[in-house]
């Protein structure tokens, strides 16, 4: 088991940047979880939808952030995480993940901090979320 993160509220620990997305991203993505709408890879039915381009699932930016999370703070150490969709991302998008502890607290014997979570695509913010992380007591 690691050591948990040693951070105080205010810190921003370090961003990942993943992208560009590709279709192939989307593809492998939609083979992994099953959603073959076709919002995620056919340019004819998206022209009928009112988007400019084919989208990414929601869930892809979702699991990207939590990658982040967990590689930054372990996986062991994170005790809840939720995600809210705010805008699509397109083909060619890259994305920045990332957090900023708001809290921190002791509860149950561990020290808990809470997180704001945020992956953004090139025009903002399009997953927002919170978690919750174990971390060093100070």
């Amino acid at each position: 088991m690691r050591t948990p993160a040693k951070v105080r509220v205010g810190d921003a620990p370090d961003t990942r940047v993943v992208g560009p997305v590709s279709q192939t991203d989307i593809v492998r993505f939609a083979g992994a979880g099953g959603d073959f709408n076709p919002l995620h890879h056919d340019p004819g039915f998206v022209a009928t939808s009112g988007f400019p381009g084919v989208i990414a699932m929601g869930q892809m930016q979702a699991g990207i952030l939590a990658g982040w999370l967990s590689d930054t703070f372990g996986v062991e150490h994170v005790r809840s995480f939720g995600v809210r969709f705010v805008a699509p991302v397109f083909l060619g998008d890259t994305l920045t993940l990332g957090g900023t502890v708001v809290t921190i607290a002791e509860a149950n014997g561990e020290s808990l901090a809470t997180l704001d979570l945020v992956a953004s695509g090139d025009k903002g913010p399009v997953v927002t979320g919170s978690a919750t992380v174990v971390v060093a007591a100070t």
